[in-house]
């Protein structure tokens, strides 16, 4: 059974000497207790205490990372049910699939697009994780031929999917050195599967219809050697995918059922070659609860969608979504353009960017650290003030950028002007409108050039 955080600060050297990071060892217990962090942290506990907390230092659900030439993706290590709980922490891996009869100028042409794609979300580039390279040739030659092709566009980790183990060797020699995940051990060639994902490496998935048989599977694999597993339990359809993935998930949280404490895999393709099916799958598999997730389709239309949900039910539910203070350019403006201002919570910019630069006006935004609130809460929080707003005008070298010595002031914090004159002297403080939606109109009324 898992132990308290009283208890295991019980077992802690109690000296308090913040070597693990933390300020206090009951600090460090804690979290020990939450699982988010490793006993490793600490480098003064006994063999003796390390024993008795070896429950509670490992995770419920196994971090499992797949590298490979400076790219990791990690799945697992997750503590909660539901994000308002805590939050999640590792983000599901997006991998296109790519079956090696593919002619070889299109294999490597649907690569490089998938690798190039990219999205800018509130300031964070969003792109696809790796590649499931699948045999459907079932020859050794042909599998690492694929390989080697997808490695000459793209550097993102892989998933080798094919069930003959000859044909998962030739695909391991071509990436030796990297940490693939090899697809899949099942009841047939787990043996063989796990011989070669311990001789390379490599993290492997661990296949069974129902999860008795995908548990005793999983203490096999485990037995063989191999540490790094992630569980397919397999499903017809949606309904019964969801139902797998939550009885996963509570039996490793909530039970601590060790032999099924790994983090998930969705085929997300399987779903009868439907894109519109497969795209349901991915969005359900995103929520509830795959480490790594396949499709088969790459377009634009399917990409972005997933990847601003993912990056929204793994964002921190009590931090707000933030973009990255600094000046930013809008239609491409000239020195002699207005200079606003605003916070940088992610809301708050878009709300004033997009209604500039829709009405085809040029201006600079600079976007002030308020720690992610909007304009009115961090004016009340204290977030928001003229001393903040006048460092941010220095730090980002306004002046260098503009020939005027104009600011424009969001209208909801005109109690700000006078102060901020005063911290930036020489500067003329304007107060603009209180909503965004009124910016263009003040502009072409109110600045016209300043």
């Amino acid at each position: 059974m898992a132990l308290s955080g009283i208890q295991i600060y019980k077992l802690l050297p109690q000296t308090n000497c913040k070597d693990c990071g933390f300020p206090t060892c009951l600090a460090f217990a804690m979290k020990l207790a939450a699982k988010q962090v490793e006993l490793a942290a600490c480098p003064h506990v006994t063999e003796e205490a390390q024993a008795q907390l070896a429950e509670s230092a490992t995770p419920p659900i196994r971090l499992v990372s797949l590298k490979s030439n400076g790219s990791t993706v990690k799945a697992g290590n997750e503590t909660v049910l539901f994000r308002h709980e805590k939050t999640f922490y590792h983000k599901p891996g997006f991998f296109i699939r790519l079956r090696d009869d593919m002619p070889e100028e299109t294999l490597k042409a649907r690569a490089a697009e998938a690798d190039r794609f990219q999205v800018n979300y509130v300031g964070r580039q969003l792109a696809i994780d790796g590649f499931a390279i699948q045999s459907a040739s079932g020859d050794p030659s042909t599998f690492s031929r694929a390989v080697r092709l997808v490695r000459e566009v793209s550097q993102r980790p892989l998933v080798l999917a094919a069930r003959d183990p000859d044909v998962l060797a030739a695909g391991l020699q071509a990436v030796d050195g990297e940490f693939p995940l090899i697809y899949a051990a099942d009841e047939e060639n787990w043996e063989a599967v796990s011989s070669l994902a311990r001789q390379h490496g490599a993290a492997v998935v661990a296949r069974a219809e129902g999860l008795e048989q995908l548990a005793s599977l999983c203490e096999k694999i485990k037995a063989a050697g191999v540490e790094d597993i992630v569980l397919d339990p397999g499903g017809n359809d949606l309904s019964e995918r969801l139902q797998l993935a939550t009885q996963l998930r509570r039996l490793a949280l909530k039970n601590n059922f060790r032999p099924l404490g790994y983090p998930l895999i969705s085929i997300a393709g399987e779903m009868d070659g439907d894109p519109a099916l497969e795209a349901m799958a991915a969005v359900q598999a995103t929520a509830k609860y795959a480490g790594f997730i396949v499709l088969d389709h790459s377009s634009p239309g399917l990409l972005y969608p997933l990847l601003v949900l993912r990056e929204n039910i793994y964002t921190d539910p009590q931090k707000p979504i933030q973009v990255q203070p600094g000046i930013y350019e809008i239609n491409s403006p000239s020195p002699d353009d207005p200079l606003l201002v605003t916070t940088n919570f992610s809301i708050t910019y878009f709300s004033v960017a997009n209604e500039v630069e829709s009405s085809g006006l040029p201006a600079w935004l600079l976007v002030c650290d308020a720690e992610g609130m909007s304009v009115l809460t961090a004016w009340a929080a204290g977030k928001f003030d003229a001393e903040g707003i006048a460092r941010d005008v220095k730090n980002f070298a306004a002046a260098d950028k503009i020939n005027h010595r104009t600011l424009v002031l969001p209208g909801h914090v005109s109690v700000l002007s006078g102060e901020l004159e005063e911290e930036l002297p020489g500067w003329q403080i304007q107060v603009g409108p209180r909503e965004a939606v009124d910016l263009p109109r003040f502009m072409k009324e109110v600045l016209t050039h300043v």
